[in-house]
This record gives C-alpha cells, sequence and structure tokens, in this order.
C-alpha cells in the first residue's frame, strides 16, 4: 500500500475514532446546564465490577481502585473488554482480544501459542499481567497464556500502578477477570473450526446447587486441536474451571476459583529479514506457511494449575473485609529450532532447551471502610499483600544442522550438543502496605494512594558447563504514590488530572558490585471521560507524560563496555477511545493512539523503544437485527492500523505500517447462535515484529466458523 493512500486511510480512520470519541463530549459539555440532574452512581440492576456485562460497555471495575467503583471516577485511563466483546470477535487469546483497545500493542511478535507480551503506552506488559487482581508471576523464558474462554472480561489499566499491586512496568497492567458462579441457572456449549485445521469444542454452565440456596457453582472447559499458519506447527489446549460460591448470609461471601490448562504447541520461527522484510528488495518472498524449526523436535508443552479463593464479610453497613488468595503452580518443557543466521540460501539454526517449574502464593488482604467528616464522604482501603515465588529453572542452549529456507529438510537427527547452560533456584518475595481514600465533596473527588514495598530475590545460578555458580541476596523497598483529581458533572462528564508512580526490581549489581537500583516510573496524566445517562456508551480522552528511569543500558567506562544504570525512557502520548451501543443492535468500538516515545538517556539514546508506533487507530461496527423477517441476523466489521515501527531499541529494522480489515456475522434462533468471522479479510502480508532471531510473519486470513447452544 503506497505511503499516500497509507496516509488518507489513516488521517480517514483518525478523524472518524476522534469525532466518535469527542463528539459525544462536546455534545455534553455544551448541554451540562440544560440536562435535568440525572445521577449515574446509582448500581444499575445486574452491574458489578467483575461481570457479566450485556454489550461492550462496562460501567464499574475493581481494578482501578480495589473498590467497587463507577470506571469515571478512576482518575487513569482505563478499558474493559467484556465478554460480549470476545464473543462476537471470537478471540483465542488476550492479545487478539486488545486488538481493538486504545494505548496498547496487541501482538507487537505476531501469533506465538506460548505466551501474550502485550506493549502499553511503550512500555512491555509481559511481566504485568494479572488473574483476578493476583500477579501472574513469570520467568526468564515463559510466561503464561490464560485461555479468554474461561474469563469474564478483561482490564487494561493504563499508567503506573503499583500504589495498589507493588512491582510492574510504569506502562500499565492487564487484568484478566475469570468467570464466576451466578445465581440464575444457565448453560452453554460451542464448536468451532477455523483455518490452519484448527478444531475446538467448549462448555460453560452453572447455577444454584441444587436443594441448597447458599451454594452456586461454574464449570468451564475448552479443548482445542489444531495448527498454525506455519506448516505443522501445533496449537493445541486443554483448559477446565470448576468455581463455587458459598454465600451462608447476605453478609458473607466465599468463592473458589480453580483451573487447570495445559498447552501442547509449538513457537514461531523466525525467518530471514532478506526474504520476508526486504522481500521487495530480493525479489523473493518466503510463504508464510514456512517453517525453519523441526516439527519432529520441536515442543512446547505448558500446564498451569491453580487454586484459590475471594472471602468477603461486611462487618457492618460502611465496613468490609475482603482476602483473596491464590497458588498457582506451572511447568514448562519446551524444545525448539531457532534461526541464527543466513548463508546464501541456508539457514544456520541453533536448539533451544528449556525445563521450568514456578510456584506462587499471593494473598491479599484490604479492610474498607466508608465514613463522612463534616462535608467530605470517604472511602478508605487499608491493606497488606504478600507473594512468595519460587523457581527451579535450566535453560540451555546448543547447535543444530542448518537447512536450506526454500526447502527444510525435517527429521534429520538433531543430537544434544549443548555450548551453554544456566540452571536457576531462587526464590522471590514481595510485601507490600498500603492506603488510599477516595474523598467525594459534593462533584468533587479527590482519589489519595501510598504504598511502601519490601522486595527480595535470592537465587543460586549454576553454570554447569563452566563448572562456576553464582549466589543472588538482594532486598529492595519502595515507596508509590497516587494522586488524582475529578469533577464529577451530573450528566456524565469527568474531567481528571493525576499523578502516579511506580517501582519494579532489576536484579543483578553492576561492574562495582553494586546491587541495581529498582527501576522507577512517575506520570501525569489529564483526561476527561463521559459516561452519557441518554444513552449506553462510554467515551474517554486522555494526554499523559510518562518517564521510566534507572534502565540498564550500557556505556563505555575506561574503554570497555559497563552495564550501568543510566538509561532514561520518555513516553508520551493522546489516546482516544469510544464505546457505545449507537442505536438498537448497533454495537461500536473506536480508538486513536498517538505515541511519542524515546530513550533518552543510555546506549540508544534518541532512537524509539522497540515495536511502539507513533499512530495506532481502530474502529469496529456490529449490527444485531432485532425485528422483523430478519430478526436474529448480525453483521459488521472492523479495520486495524498499526504504524511504522523499529524492531529493536537499536532501530536495526523499520517495519512498515500495515491496515488489516475484518469481517462478522452471526445469526440467533432459539437456543442456537452461528456465527462466522473472518480476520485480515484481504490476506494482507505483513510483518509483525523482528528481533535477533529473524522476522515474524502476521497471521494471513483466519476464518472461523462457530455453533453454539445455550440453555
Amino acid at each position: 500500500m503506497s505511503t499516500s493512500v497509507t496516509k488518507t486511510v489513516l488521517t480517514r480512520l483518525a478523524g472518524g475514532v476522534a469525532l466518535a470519541c469527542l463528539l459525544p463530549v462536546a455534545l455534553a459539555a455544551q448541554t451540562a446546564s440544560e440536562l435535568a440532574p440525572i445521577s449515574v452512581e446509582a448500581e444499575r440492576p445486574g452491574q458489578s465490577p467483575t461481570g457479566p456485562d450485556k454489550g461492550f460497555v462496562a460501567e464499574r471495575t475493581l481494578t482501578g481502585s480495589k473498590t467497587d467503583t463507577p470506571i469515571r471516577e478512576i482518575p487513569q485511563s482505563i478499558s474493559v473488554v467484556t465478554r460480549d466483546q470476545l464473543d462476537q470477535r471470537a478471540v483465542t487469546n488476550v492479545g487478539e482480544a486488545l486488538t481493538y483497545s486504545a494505548g496498547v500493542v496487541a501482538e507487537p511478535f505476531g501469533f506465538d501459542p506460548r505466551f501474550d507480551a502485550p506493549i502499553i503506552r511503550g512500555f512491555s506488559a509481559a511481566q504485568s499481567q494479572y488473574l483476578n487482581g493476583l500477579k501472574l508471576m513469570r520467568g526468564t523464558n515463559d510466561t503464561t497464556s490464560i485461555d479468554p474462554w474461561g474469563l469474564e472480561r478483561i482490564e487494561v489499566l493504563r499508567g503506573p500502578s503499583s500504589v495498589l499491586y507493588g512491582q510492574g512496568n510504569p506502562g500499565g497492567m492487564i487484568n484478566l477477570v475469570s468467570k464466576r458462579p451466578t445465581w440464575t441457572s444457565f448453560g452453554t456449549a460451542m464448536v468451532e473450526g477455523a483455518t490452519f485445521d484448527r478444531y475446538t469444542g467448549a462448555f460453560d454452565f452453572g447455577g444454584p446447587v441444587p436443594g441448597t440456596s447458599e451454594f452456586a457453582y461454574r464449570l468451564t472447559g475448552l479443548a482445542r486441536d489444531g495448527n498454525t499458519q506455519a506448516t505443522d506447527a501445533k496449537d493445541n489446549r486443554y483448559f477446565i474451571a470448576p468455581a463455587v460460591t458459598w454465600k451462608p448470609n447476605a453478609d458473607t461471601t466465599l468463592t473458589v476459583l480453580a483451573n487447570v490448562q495445559h498447552d501442547d504447541g509449538s513457537s514461531p520461527v523466525g525467518l530471514p529479514a532478506q526474504y520476508t522484510l526486504y522481500s521487495n528488495l530480493s525479489g523473493v518472498r518466503l510463504p508464510r506457511s514456512t517453517n525453519l524449526g523441526d516439527p519432529n523436535f520441536d515442543h512446547s508443552r505448558n500446564t498451569i494449575a491453580s487454586i484459590g479463593y475471594e472471602f468477603e464479610h461486611r462487618f457492618v453497613d460502611n465496613l468490609i473485609f475482603r482476602q483473596n488468595a491464590r497458588y498457582l503452580y506451572q511447568t514448562w518443557d519446551y524444545q525448539n529450532l531457532y534461526f541464527a543466521s543466513l548463508s546464501g540460501d541456508t539457514a544456520n539454526r541453533g536448539a533451544s532447551y528449556n525445563d521450568e517449574t514456578y510456584g506462587t502464593f499471593t494473598i491479599d488482604n484490604h479492610l474498607q471502610a466508608k465514613f463522612d467528616t463534616g462535608p467530605l464522604s470517604h472511602t478508605v482501603l487499608l491493606g497488606l499483600d504478600v507473594r512468595h515465588h519460587t523457581l527451579d529453572t535450566l535453560s540451555e542452549f546448543g547447535t543444530a544442522p542448518s537447512t536450506n529456507v526454500f526447502a527444510p529438510a525435517y527429521g534429520v537427527a538433531i543430537p544434544k550438543n549443548v555450548w551453554y547452560a544456566s540452571k536457576v533456584d531462587g526464590t522471590l518475595m514481595q510485601t507490600g502496605l498500603y492506603a488510599q481514600d477516595q474523598v467525594k465533596l459534593d462533584r468533587w473527588l479527590l482519589t489519595l494512594g501510598v504504598r511502601h514495598d519490601w522486595a527480595s530475590a535470592e537465587s543460586t545460578t549454576n553454570y554447569p558447563l563452566a563448572g562456576t555458580s553464582a549466589v543472588q541476596d538482594q532486598s529492595d523497598r519502595a515507596f508509590t504514590g497516587r494522586v488524582g483529581l475529578s469533577y464529577l458533572f451530573d450528566n456524565g462528564l469527568a474531567p481528571y488530572v493525576s499523578w502516579a508512580t511506580s517501582f519494579q526490581p532489576v536484579i543483578g549489581s553492576d561492574y562495582l558490585g553494586d546491587t541495581y537500583k529498582p527501576s522507577e516510573g512517575e506520570q501525569y496524566e489529564a483526561g476527561v471521560k463521559y459516561q452519557p445517562t441518554w444513552f449506553k456508551g462510554f467515551f474517554t480522552a486522555a494526554v499523559y507524560d510518562l518517564e521510566q528511569t534507572n534502565v540498564l543500558t550500557t556505556q563505555l567506562v575506561g574503554g570497555v563496555s559497563q552495564t550501568v544504570q543510566t538509561g532514561v525512557v520518555h513516553s508520551k502520548g493522546v489516546e482516544l477511545s469510544a464505546l457505545a451501543n449507537l442505536t438498537e443492535g448497533l454495537d461500536l468500538i473506536a480508538n486513536y493512539t498517538y505515541t511519542e516515545a524515546e530513550i533518552e538517556v543510555g546506549e540508544y539514546a534518541g532512537n524509539r523503544p522497540a515495536n511502539v508506533p507513533k499512530n495506532a487507530a481502530n474502529l469496529w461496527l456490529f449490527q444485531t437485527i432485532r425485528t422483523g423477517p430478519l430478526a436474529g441476523f448480525g453483521f459488521g466489521g472492523g479495520i486495524r492500523y498499526v504504524g511504522a515501527r523499529w524492531d529493536l531499541d537499536s532501530n536495526a529494522n523499520y517495519l512498515p505500517s500495515n491496515i488489516l480489515f475484518d469481517a462478522a456475522a452471526s445469526y440467533t434462533t432459539g437456543p442456537y447462535k452461528l456465527s462466522l468471522n473472518i480476520a485480515n479479510i484481504a490476506d494482507e502480508a505483513y510483518v509483525s515484529g523482528c528481533g535477533y532471531f529473524g522476522c515474524y510473519w502476521g497471521n494471513g486470513r483466519t476464518i472461523t466458523g462457530r455453533v453454539a447452544y445455550t440453555w
């Protein structure tokens, strides 16, 4: 697509997004004095901060404050992908779920069955993912990929969130909210077939336990057998999640949540930039099906099992105690070939082996109190959380035979010839004390939060081939905070300003032997949120200025390159977002993101951080016909634009922008629903990312057909 056409499409798409986002806000401001005062603070029937939500527009959240709060009262950007949106777009992973979100590069490395690694406001969120408000820990090489079939909603809190959740990156966090038992009986069974021979069966049912009024249950499960666009690269998954709620009285609730997920897949193998990113120069383009690994050798077997609970007890109307806890156990058995370099038409390869085991226990306790002091109304939260994470990992790299890039050979003997190995046994701890006060004075809302964390890392790393070892014993502590001020107009308009900080421990020590300090983030944000009182919608506009310091980088010290902690990364931008039910049955998603990011200090000073486009936008419309002879039919689609970006912090390769079109159609009759989704309708060939191990094609045209039966 030519540059002029791309700019024209982007301009029109961004203009449409801006209009969709700002027109209702402007209208609200213009008519603020004319509208009769209507409060939107009262909870509507059936609303819950954990779902289920009917339609695309969620109105309440726990993620933004750990209290049941309207989203418009959170002095920070937050977006919610509801269950209805996940179903309508037939998403299969968290990355896909976030492709129609603001401020997020959802799949910076393309599709990878092993993990989700979105980028938020220019910073990787791979290690800032949470399940039900409790952090999902990851190791050096692995991260969890929770199946969205088991989720009620996905929430993205943009900007620093350490004041409530402890250590994390400054760009933001992703909170995955599990499906929970309901007090109404229901059931869903679903079968699905998709491109690349992917077949899925799933179920979800629950309700009150027969014979009792105190217990409700839910059982959710999924099985998938399939491949990916690369030849014989698997994407198999088995998932089951039982849940039980005990509510002995109106003041006490205990919900037990468990799940087991086993993935048997393969990771994509990078391809030479000469025949992908620069195929227009070489005159030769490798097809997306090219697999430079070996299906007889490659595998990624990942098992996640967890059990936890959420307990709540109301002592009196204005005093509530909550305790959420979970133990998660994970094992990962992985071996895969990787692309190393190109010699003519020959791909030089290596072999990677990983055997990893993790165990994480997390508990979060907090007390919520509501009271007045004169004209001020307070919602105070006092909390203590503790996380204990153990890891036992073995990482090895070895040699592998080369292969022809145009005719890869499979089934060749690959002896295990390891040239590097490291074995790590360690424990990571975090303890945090936090306090928050949401203070209301008439229409003013002041949010104050402060936290102190103690974090420690104790580990032993053995290098078997070298016969050496290294011991790490590191302790860090940090204060973080948040201050936000909002004004809540009666018509749903809520302008706000906020300041927030974050910290993230950096494990290791410099060339002088001094332990690294935690990296720190600081953000200033201003914006406006609008939740109309006269139709269902949510519109936001935000500007922010975000900086991370104490970033590891390299510099010459006495003529020798050394790792030092002087790096600074700066990101600032604008985000516009709209979610709405415009008319009966017409759903809208519209987002525009402008990001100005720069590495200000460090080895790559002046460069743009990896995989951060300056412009991104998306638009989705779906019409469901409610009445008449075509009642039950639905149709729509979307457009996604991701701007040009650099592959690495070194800015080695420039990745061109891409525009993708999606479509969806459905028909509901009685208890049956048939749906068809097509992603990347035009089968646009684009490189989703490049790195040290080659470049990766984005997914081509993907067709998904689904039949669901509900009762």
